[in-house]
């Protein structure tokens, strides 16, 4: 049976994307760079640290610079900006049904997680958290995913990786996850199974488990 997922956070659990690239949008004009909101999109996708280092070099911008901006203008932004995705609340809610977990794997920092989650009602939903401040290294490195498989005693077997950039794909198929991408296209991976909604999941989820009976 499926018991057990390991969510991303931004652009997986919530739609956080169109104020994270209007906020680099943003900091990038105050610095002064005009650059096309396509582009910027294109390079998050990848990761925010790579398109903060891309448009450094393309712009000729100081990093830092563009991240201390980028930080002044999200911070601005309210949860209530950043919704949970469709269907995400029913498919927790169904895993906690079954007694598994719901985990997050995020590049986010503790709070600001925190945050989203209480602003919708998911934080008894999750079991375990592990964002930037724990320490492990970055995806596509597995190390945290290996932790969290550790300390919350999951069976591999009953568990999945959902993500919506490649780097999700990679950290959870080198931890030996199924893994799950959400609403992207990938390029260099091949995903154990590519979703655009998900209800579409939620009933691959259910399928599976119905096999176990």
């Amino acid at each position: 049976m499926i018991r057990n997922i390991i969510w991303d956070v931004d652009g997986t659990l919530f739609d956080t994307y169109p104020a994270i690239n209007g906020s680099i949008r943003k900091a990038v004009n105050q610095l002064g760079a005009d650059v096309p909101l396509k582009q910027i999109e294109t390079l998050t996708r990848i990761s925010l640290g790579h398109c903060i280092s891309e448009l450094a070099v393309r712009y000729q911008l100081e990093e830092k610079a563009i991240e201390g901006v980028f930080e002044h203008f999200y911070a601005e932004v309210t949860a209530a900006e950043c919704p949970p995705f469709p269907g995400v609340m029913k498919i927790c809610s169904y895993l906690c049904s079954l007694g598994g977990k719901n985990i997050i794997i995020t590049h986010r920092g503790k709070s600001g997680t925190e945050e989203l989650l209480s602003a919708f009602g998911l934080g008894e939903m999750f079991a375990d958290l592990i964002t930037r401040d724990d320490g492990y290294a970055r995806k596509p490195d597995p190390a945290a995913f290996f932790a969290a498989v550790e300390r919350n005693n999951l069976k591999k077997e009953e568990t999945i990786n959902i993500g919506d950039r490649e780097i999700d794909i990679q950290a959870g198929q080198a931890a030996g996850i199924f893994s799950v991408l959400y609403a992207g296209s990938p390029v260099n991976v091949k995903p154990d199974l590519i979703v655009e909604y998900y209800e579409d999941l939620y009933r691959f989820i259910q399928e599976q488990n119905k096999k176990e009976y």
